[in-house]
């Protein structure tokens, strides 16, 4: 193991070192980008057309690739909490790194082979794991928890600034890398992802993450000896086989997977289902700027606010702004419904982000974070990985997207009927049991 006071001693910075640990969080998510959806996205007419395969196929390959590495994401939590950030968050930068450049050079060694279309798209199934295992699930996972353990007074308000550039990081993301495929190249951008992930963040995580802040010296927020006791210290909390018998864990768990399929579905198809509601296809593109202030706005405030109270009235207003956005999905051809679609969609995304990293350390404390993080985020993975095909084939059975967009809002009013009643207990008897 690396020593925590190598190469410096972060008790010695004239501040709180959780403020570092902040900055370095923040610039893994961002450098997860090239296993994100957005991200892969951008490349897909590019695959099309280098690896001779057929949209559906190269769809087909992403699914496939995303659901693969789905059911790896709880092995990687317990290897979170064995082996810590310091080491999972760099390994899996390289790994990232790794992943992009195999698939940058698909095509030549698709050339070089002479392999058939089957052994082509198996090939880019493969980089799709390892992309979205690195990046979407592993690196991202990780990079969110690190920062979790070093506050707890203030996690609300460090959660949601760190969100504030996230959010507008992915925003951005598609034009940034549109852009660069224009003036370098598609091969040029994905090495220049690969390099930004595998050498400028790998050395930036070696040099400044630190697993926790006890193992600088110091005490969780900052807080000085004497304003410190063990009340302040978070107890370990449940393993992930206590946490899976309670009904709290399944409520968040499937309540953010369901908001992930749909969200993801709307993403993927999104022309498309503008197109159905009669609207341009610049009208589709013209949704994600307002859309993401909204998220941006929407996150910040929970995440303030969640130092204050407690994640049940964030939890049902999650799944009212889904239920909102459903209704306007289903209305979409109306000027009402373009904004309900917005309003709902913005507003829960932005939530979705605030439960994703608060709700597990609140109910079922530290020791096993990772496991039940990693396990709650490989069904949440799974949903996204769905969610497109989900729509696509209820489009083709029903002749609309409206269809499964019903479906999906049914499910949601049951999940927010659920929540209301659900006891969600944040206290000692459920967040503070010890393994």
């Amino acid at each position: 193991m690396i020593s925590a006071n190598w190469p410096f001693q972060p008790n010695k910075f004239p501040f709180y070192y959780g403020w570092v640990v902040l900055a370095a969080s923040t610039l893994g998510i961002l450098c997860s980008v090239p296993g994100q959806t957005m991200g892969l996205a951008v490349f897909t007419d590019t695959f099309v057309d280098v690896l001779r395969l057929q949209r559906t196929e190269i769809s087909i390959a992403f699914l496939l690739g995303t659901i693969a590495s789905s059911f790896l994401l709880s092995k990687a939590g317990k290897y979170f909490d064995l082996w810590g950030a310091r080491i999972m968050i760099p390994v899996a930068s390289v790994f990232l790194s790794i992943s992009v450049v195999f698939i940058s050079l698909l095509d030549k060694i698709i050339s070089i082979l002479e392999v058939s279309s089957l052994i082509s798209f198996v090939l880019i199934t493969l980089g799709y794991f390892g992309a979205r295992l690195f990046g979407q699930g592993i690196l991202t996972s990780c990079s969110r928890n690190v920062l979790l353990v070093w506050f707890e007074r203030q996690r609300g308000l460090v959660i949601g600034i760190r969100n504030l550039f996230v959010t507008f990081g992915f925003a951005t993301a598609p034009m940034v890398i549109g852009n660069s495929i224009s003036l370098w190249g598609w091969r040029e951008t994905l090495w220049i992802l690969a390099a930004l992930s595998g050498i400028c963040f790998f050395l930036i995580s070696v040099l400044f993450i630190r697993d926790n802040p006890e193992s600088c010296g110091l005490n969780i927020d900052g807080i000085e000896c004497a304003e410190f006791d063990e009340t302040n210290r978070l107890v370990p909390g449940k393993t992930l086989k206590q946490t899976r018998k309670s009904p709290v864990f399944w409520m968040y768990t499937l309540s953010m997977s369901m908001s992930a399929l749909f969200g993801t579905a709307l993403v993927f198809h999104i022309v498309s289902i503008f197109h159905e509601a009669g609207r341009e296809s610049t009208e589709a593109l013209e949704y994600f700027f307002p859309a993401a202030i909204l998220a941006t706005s929407t996150n910040f405030i929970s995440s303030y606010l969640s130092d204050r109270i407690s994640l049940k009235p964030f939890l049902i207003t999650m799944l009212t702004a889904m239920c909102i956005g459903a209704i306007g999905f289903i209305n979409l051809e109306r000027h009402w419904g373009y904004w309900l679609l917005i309003a709902g969609f913005g507003a829960s995304s932005g939530l979705w982000s605030l439960l994703s990293n608060l709700t597990f350390i609140r109910f079922f404390g530290t020791a096993h974070l990772g496991e039940i993080s990693g396990f709650s985020s490989s069904i949440n993975v799974f949903g996204s990985a769905i969610g497109p095909a989900v729509f696509s084939l209820g489009n083709d059975i029903f002749g609309s997207y409206a269809a499964p967009a019903k479906i999906c809002l049914i499910i949601l009013i049951l999940l927010l009927a659920t929540a209301i009643f659900l006891k969600q207990d944040e206290s000692s008897s459920d967040a503070t049991e010890n393994s």
